[in-house]
């Protein structure tokens, strides 16, 4: 990985505007974004320069959700997601030293417990599609269940892959299966699906950490920090159901349990996300049908009306398969967030996509698979992941955080 600091105004890249680039590199979804949709600014929207068009926001409780339209979908059929990949066994997950000939390795050090490592897995894609991998997804079981620490793609077919995570489950050293899969965290009052899983409709699925847990991971990439913020979100979690007079017991259970999946499995702890959750998912879901003709592509996220993150993908069919995780990992944000209650409109959400302004840019690359570019400006930080494979060269996501 390379770091470089510099200056916006002094520095040109590719021969475009600093300024431009930058916005342009962090929050278009691939070259070309700039073709602007050309129809009138309809009620409730507020057009951006970069193509992107922020909608009236969908509000229930705390927590606000800002749909972002663009000017160009993207051709992302061909990736296969992580839970996919996991569903139909062709992409399996397991500790370090159960796969021998890793062809990527790196140097730092890593906390090691035998042959395995905390914050080191192996991956191995055994399908034809490239898998996309986002930060924030949990994969549950082996000795500890992990977090994926950066947005990432593995090439169809790959050699067994070094993956970087992080511990979210710091009381167990115990393996409960030799390979990882989905986490039973989600989608509590769905019927049960196949072993280790949730279920959305008939498919399990992944747990995607809180925006607090999941920055710890992006951003300060520290294994401590993430094990501290699991623990300040499952305190605050257990006050929250303590408050709302849950039965008797259960604060006591959430504070003692390390694993932040099973913190997420709680019944209570789902009945009060779900209340958040549900409406707003139902909402954008028809919201995104709606839409799929204008390219609904991602979202503007605040809680108790403080802007805190937006996930931007390349196409509507990317946002549609992350959606309803996404969705339930905000309104975990915001059952656990106490603050005054103000309210936030589409100007400072439009506002929030494109101040792009930074300081400080760091890439990391794999020739001809992807570019994970970070972004560090004023009070944010900003992550896009380029796909490099043939007949690609777009953003696939873009997320930023407020700090």
């Amino acid at each position: 990985m390379s770091s470089k600091s510099k200056s916006a105004k002094k520095v040109s890249v590719m021969g475009m505007n600093p300024k431009v680039f930058l916005a342009v590199m962090v929050l278009a979804v691939g070259a070309g974004l700039l073709v602007v949709d050309q129809r009138e600014a309809q009620a409730g929207e507020v057009a951006g320069a970069t193509g992107y068009k922020v909608l009236e926001p969908i509000r229930h409780g705390n927590l606000t959700v800002f749909p972002v339209v663009a000017g160009k979908n993207y051709p992302t059929g061909e990736f296969l997601t992580l839970d996919e990949g996991l569903r139909s066994g062709e992409v399996v997950v397991t500790e370090m030293g159960n796969v021998q000939g890793l062809i990527r390795r790196h140097p730092r050090p890593a906390i090691r417990y035998d042959n395995a490592q905390v914050n080191r897995l192996v991956l191995v894609n055994n399908s034809k599609r490239p898998l996309l991998l986002l930060a924030g997804e949990v994969v549950a079981g082996g000795k500890q269940d992990r977090v994926i620490g950066k947005d990432r793609i593995v090439p169809g077919e790959s050699d067994p892959v070094d993956l970087s995570v992080f511990c979210v489950e710091p009381g167990r050293w115990v393996a409960t299966s030799q390979n990882f899969g989905t986490s039973g965290a989600m989608y509590g009052s769905a019927a049960a699906g196949t072993v280790g899983g949730p279920v959305h409709g008939n498919a399990p699925m992944t747990l995607m950490v809180q925006p607090s847990v999941r920055a710890k991971a992006m951003a300060d990439k520290d294994q401590q920090k993430v094990w501290d913020e699991v623990g300040k979100q499952r305190a605050a979690m257990a006050e929250s159901i303590e408050v709302t007079a849950a039965a008797p017991g259960v604060a006591t259970e959430v504070a003692s349990t390390s694993s932040y999946a099973r913190v997420n499995e709680n019944k209570e702890v789902v009945k009060q996300v779900d209340a958040i959750a549900k409406p707003i998912e139902q909402s954008y879901h028809s919201l995104i049908r709606q839409l799929h003709d204008r390219n609904a592509v991602g979202v503007v996220v605040a809680v108790n009306g403080r802007i805190i993150w937006s996930d931007v993908f390349a196409s509507s069919d990317l946002l549609e398969k992350y959606w309803p995780k996404l969705v339930r990992s905000y309104a975990s944000e915001a059952v656990v967030t106490r603050a005054k209650d103000v309210e936030v409109g589409t100007k400072q959400a439009q506002a929030f996509l494109e101040d792009m302004e930074g300081r400080k840019e760091t890439i990391e690359s794999e020739p001809g698979i992807y570019r994970h570019t970070e972004v560090s400006g004023d009070g944010f930080k900003a992550f896009a992941l380029t796909s490099l494979l043939p007949k690609t060269g777009f953003d696939v996501h873009v997320a930023k955080m407020a700090e």
